[in-house]
């Protein structure tokens, strides 16, 4: 089992799940975040039954970032209540896993 970590969140349009995307990699809480465009989600939302179009945000981190992670994406996402679910990267390529530690790292200074 590795340090590593994908945390699953979903946004309603392409411009804020890029805004998202771009804010965790600029301030070192994701080395990677994929979207994926246009999916389609149904959920239960104060006792009725929705659907609606998301983009899904596949965030790679670190548990060491994952309270600063989880505290960012829900400051700065327009949902009452964000989805961010954590899973566990069991194992990887060794380079993918150190590049990805790396970019985790802040730069001095």
């Amino acid at each position: 089992m590795t340090d590593k970590i994908v945390v699953l969140s979903t946004c309603s349009s392409e411009e804020e799940a890029g805004k998202l995307a771009r804010s965790m990699v600029e301030q070192h809480l994701a080395a990677c975040v994929n979207v994926v465009p246009r999916i389609r989600s149904y959920y239960r939302w104060k006792g009725a039954i929705e659907s609606s179009d998301e983009y899904l945000l596949v965030i790679k981190s670190s548990r060491e970032r994952m309270a600063e992670l989880r505290a960012a994406l829900e400051k700065e996402h327009s949902y009452e209540v964000p989805e961010v679910l954590v899973l566990p990267v069991v194992d990887g390529a060794a380079n993918y896993l150190n590049w990805l530690q790396s970019s985790l790292e802040r730069e001095p200074g």
